[in-house]
């Protein structure tokens, strides 16, 4: 399994992004794909995720009410749209693969074990 994220870019506050997170393996045998973000100097903190076979999406208070995260399996790609974009939603986002099915919101981030390069969002004010 190789993720890719990518779709960033620089916004005006109140903006919206795509985001896309390609899975480019020959076999795609996860279960759920989570989106995290980063910025220098803290600790990488969760998005949201999906369990890709079934669409149910969980968001993490960062993003609730202004994302949405979905698949389309043909393409073995999740994405992350994010609107009303803020100067502190500023980050390198990234995406990863676990192997759990959740009922109740996204697994721990112990629990994702493939990752793929991060891709930058910078909200300008």
């Amino acid at each position: 399994v190789q993720l890719q994220a990518s779709g960033g870019g620089l916004v005006q506050t109140g903006g919206s992004l795509r985001l896309s997170c390609e899975d480019s393996g020959f076999v795609a045998n996860y279960r759920g794909i989570g989106w995290f973000r980063q910025v220098p100097g803290k600790e990488r903190e969760g998005v949201g995720c999906i369990n890709v076979h079934d669409g149910t999406a969980y968001y993490e208070d960062l993003a609730k009410g202004r994302s949405i995260i979905s698949r389309d399996n043909a393409k073995n790609t999740v994405y992350l749209r994010m609107n009303s974009l803020k100067p502190e939603d500023t980050a390198v986002y990234s995406c990863a693969s676990t192997m759990v099915y959740t009922t109740y919101g996204c697994p721990p981030i112990s629990e994702y074990d493939t990752w793929g390069q991060g891709t930058q969002v910078t909200v300008s004010s």
